[in-house]
């Protein structure tokens, strides 16, 4: 099944169901404030995504903005980034897809295509 972490207040995880329930595609929706990814969650995401781990931060979040991590990542080792991920969802970027096959983190419908 396809599961999707979200947050029920960010426009772009909006599009993103919108998107899903418009091609009749069945997922779990998981609150990712409430129920944040665990950090080995994370590591498998991010391993399977084949992405930068510093594509899985909301870069644009109040949280990642207030704690200046623009200035700081680049000299974070991954563990300590996987650890900061797994501390508050607010950090995540969203919405994060998984699928059998892909993780897609963002929501770019092009990317979305043959993917659900």
């Amino acid at each position: 099944m396809i599961k999707i972490y979200c947050y029920p207040r960010c426009t772009t995880c909006q599009r993103a169901t919108k998107y899903l329930d418009s091609k009749s595609v069945e997922y779990e929706y998981i609150n990712i404030k409430d129920d944040n990814p665990s950090k080995e969650t994370l590591r498998g995401l991010w391993q399977k995504s084949g992405l930068e781990l510093k594509k899985f931060f909301n870069t644009s979040g109040i949280l990642y903005r207030e704690m200046e991590l623009s200035k700081k990542l680049s000299s974070m080792t991954d563990e300590e980034k996987l650890d900061l991920l797994a501390s508050d969802g607010m950090l995540v970027k969203r919405p994060i897809l998984i699928t059998e096959n892909a993780v897609l983190v963002g929501f770019k419908e092009s990317q979305w295509v043959g993917k659900v």
